[in-house]
């Protein structure tokens, strides 16, 4: 991802958000239809299950995202939603739905917001705190997402940054204007 010089704390959580939004499409993508409702155990989780878990926690985060805050979210945020979606589609769009609610939020705040507090399980954060709490709760998440589709994927899969023992070049060309970090 590269870094462009910014003193906007939200812009910058954008764009982290949407880089992790798009590490977690591109393992989806690669992932066989059958295998995002595979378990490797029976104490871990399915993409379908993370996808589900991570789109009813933004509808719960991003929902009314102010100082008030519902008492209820989290109920709220997985009624109906007992299972995962039983297809590639319909996980996708839960998908979208759940980033698209965060994106939403996101694009109302300033950072002048963020000194303002809200309530997060009865705690109270900060908006810089409660959106660097779910910078690193989304990345924990697609990276299982990611290390789930690789599993998967098998021999088909296809990076989805610098490929294995080969920095050195990937950083020439990016130097060299030819790829970019993003």
């Amino acid at each position: 991802m590269a870094h462009q010089f910014t003193t906007s704390y939200t812009k910058d959580a954008r764009d982290l958000f949407r880089y992790y939004k798009r590490l977690g499409d591109r393992a989806i993508e690669q992932c066989p239809d059958a295998d995002l409702f595979t378990t490797l155990d029976p104490e871990s989780n399915s993409i379908a299950i993370i996808v589900k878990h991570m789109a009813g926690n933004m509808r719960s985060r991003w929902t009314d995202f102010s100082p008030a805050m519902a008492k209820n979210r989290i109920a709220t945020a997985t009624r109906n939603l007992k299972h995962p979606p039983p297809t590639r589609s319909a996980l996708v769009a839960l998908w979208e739905a759940g980033w698209k609610i965060c994106f939403d939020a996101l694009n109302r705040l300033s950072d002048d917001d963020l000194p303002r507090t809200i309530t997060i399980r009865t705690e109270p954060h900060s908006v810089m705190q409660a959106i660097n709490r779910q910078v690193g709760h989304y990345a924990h998440h697609v990276g299982q997402i990611v290390f789930l589709a690789k599993h998967f994927a098998g021999d088909r899969w296809q990076t989805l940054s610098v490929p294995k023992k080969k920095s050195a070049e990937f950083n020439r060309k990016v130097a060299a204007g030819k790829l970019s970090q993003r």
